[in-house]
């Protein structure tokens, strides 16, 4: 419960922030502010919810429960599952709240339900690349301090340079290139496609296939890193 009313609030306290703080200021072309940051808000916090699998992960080997866990008739995959499937769950429900919240501000998307479905769907595969890579991070860190400078070391660059906030037109040349190129932006970018009714193009299908890369590579690599724990 703890943990899930932290990734509620953080990511509406970051909209109220933005929306009615810096809103004003930031140029969106024909989109009001609120309309273009929700999608921006709504993959940051599943990017930071997502981190809370390495931290659950990493108190788990550090506390002796995987020793107990390893007297019983599980699949050693259980736990880390287990902690993916929790953290994915509590995710979709802050996704919920925080909606919810920005219909209050004034959102107003234009989405159809398949429309809904294709956000739901990408929000899905975006939350669990994100948990597996943080699982393998979960399972590296040497303390728990250690899990959280890694969460915000990735997790920050990738949401603040990107097209969450701003538009990637407004930003020095280079950093452009990096926030237009990298799977962060093109998923914000086709949830907001999907909001409000713009052409998605290309995001949806190249944010796709980057988080599917990324989950084919991590689930193993985790598997293969938790069995090495356990039996060390």
């Amino acid at each position: 419960m703890d943990q899930l009313l932290s990734l509620t609030i953080q990511p509406v306290m970051f909209m109220l922030l933005f929306g009615y703080v810096f809103g004003g200021a930031i140029q969106t072309g024909g989109v009001s502010y609120i309309n273009f940051l929700v999608a921006g808000i709504l993959v940051q916090m599943s990017a930071f919810g997502a981190t809370t699998t390495s931290l659950s992960i990493a108190t788990d080997m550090r506390r002796g429960i995987i020793d107990r866990l390893k007297t019983l008739p599980i699949l050693s995959s259980a736990v880390m599952v287990g902690h993916v499937t929790a953290d994915l769950v509590r995710n979709l429900v802050s996704a919920a709240v925080l909606i919810a919240v920005a219909f209050l501000m004034g959102f107003r998307p234009v989405a159809s339900v398949s429309d809904w479905l294709a956000i739901v769907g990408l929000l899905i595969i975006f939350t669990l690349a994100i948990s597996w890579l943080f699982t393998i991070a979960g399972l590296l860190a040497k303390s728990i301090e250690a899990v959280q400078w890694m969460g915000f070391f990735i997790v920050f660059p990738l949401t603040f340079a990107s097209a969450a906030f701003v538009p990637t037109e407004s930003m020095p040349k280079y950093l452009r290139i990096f926030a237009e190129n990298q799977p962060v932006t093109h998923t914000i970018e086709a949830i907001r496609a999907y909001m409000l009714g713009l052409p998605v193009g290309s995001h949806a299908l190249i944010a796709t296939l980057w988080w599917l890369a990324v989950i084919a590579i991590t689930i193993p690599v985790a598997g293969s890193l938790f069995r090495t724990r356990i039996l060390s």
